[in-house]
């Protein structure tokens, strides 16, 4: 006979080890690898940046003005070198301001859709979930903003000078004519579309914003245009003095009344209003819901 052969003693079974926490998370609870910070400004205007520069209206609307600008600041030199007219006294770089004042437009409208078109989508929502800080996501919307369109509208505008300047023979501009209708004029166009993006902030409709813009912009030289009563001279001076166009031309020292803002004078009147009113976007945003 065989003897059976000896049994293994009896082992209760052994319990899987427990998985190890990331990081040794108390409790059992999950801790990401990743480090966690909060987020700041920088990050706001890292993903401003990346809206911008990835939505077609911003291509359009500074396509449009950098053509507006190019186009009609050298048909105006072509035409004028053309005709064999003498400039005279008149500044070369003033041929520029017919260009500026359309392309402005254009900044006016970007200015707006960079805020009011998302709350008509209604990605406001997800701005805001992501970054709960209103005041920082309309800081960083309006330094990305300003920065983009100074830049494009300086460089244009001393591109079609240095075009304007070779074509035509006239008073050659000083380095504070230069100075003001390169930088002066990217300041304050930028500044009228900084103004535009406070006031869609205000109104939330791109429409109606961009209608309101354009008649700040137009509407005080046409009314003062058909001011013809004696009573009302004094508004109709002061009508054009202060428009936008007027302002504008200041820059080229081409304005069309012999009063009013000069040199850098127009600069500091858009700063103040502009100043005003998103002072006037930072208060409603934090009171309104989206």
């Amino acid at each position: 006979m065989t003897t059976p052969a000896p049994q293994a003693p009896y082992q209760p079974p052994q319990q899987a080890p427990a998985p190890q926490n990331w990081q040794g998370a108390p409790g059992g609870l999950y801790n990401s690898p990743i480090p966690v910070r909060r987020a700041s400004l920088g990050d706001a205007i890292a993903s401003e940046w990346t809206k911008i520069r990835s939505v077609r209206s911003t291509m359009w609307t500074l396509g449009v003005m950098i053509v507006l600008l190019l186009g009609i600041g050298l048909l105006s030199a072509i035409a004028v070198s053309a005709s064999d007219a003498d400039l005279g006294n008149t500044p070369v770089l003033s041929l520029g301001f017919f260009g500026v004042l359309l392309g402005s437009i254009c900044v006016i409208t970007l200015g707006v859709l960079t805020i009011a078109s998302e709350y008509g989508t209604g990605m406001i929502r997800t701005t805001l979930t992501a970054c709960p800080s209103r005041s920082r996501v309309l800081t960083a919307k309006a330094i990305v903003f300003f920065l983009l369109s100074f830049v494009i509208t300086t460089v244009t505008t001393a591109v079609v000078g240095v075009l304007q300047t070779a074509m035509l023979d006239g008073v050659e501009p000083t380095g504070d004519d230069w100075l003001r209708s390169t930088v002066g004029v990217g300041l304050y166009v930028a500044t009228l579309g900084l103004l535009s993006l406070a006031l869609g902030a205000l109104i939330r409709h791109s429409a109606g914003a961009i209608t309101i813009m354009i008649a700040v912009v137009l509407l005080p030289l046409v009314l003062a245009m058909f001011m013809f009563s004696e009573t009302l001279a004094d508004l109709q001076r002061a009508l054009f003095e202060y428009s936008i166009p007027n302002q504008l031309g200041a820059f080229y020292d081409a304005s069309v009344t012999t009063s009013g803002p000069s040199g850098w004078e127009p600069l500091w009147i858009i700063l103040g209003v502009t100043a005003v009113t998103m002072a006037a976007a930072y208060f409603t945003l934090d009171r309104r819901d989206v």
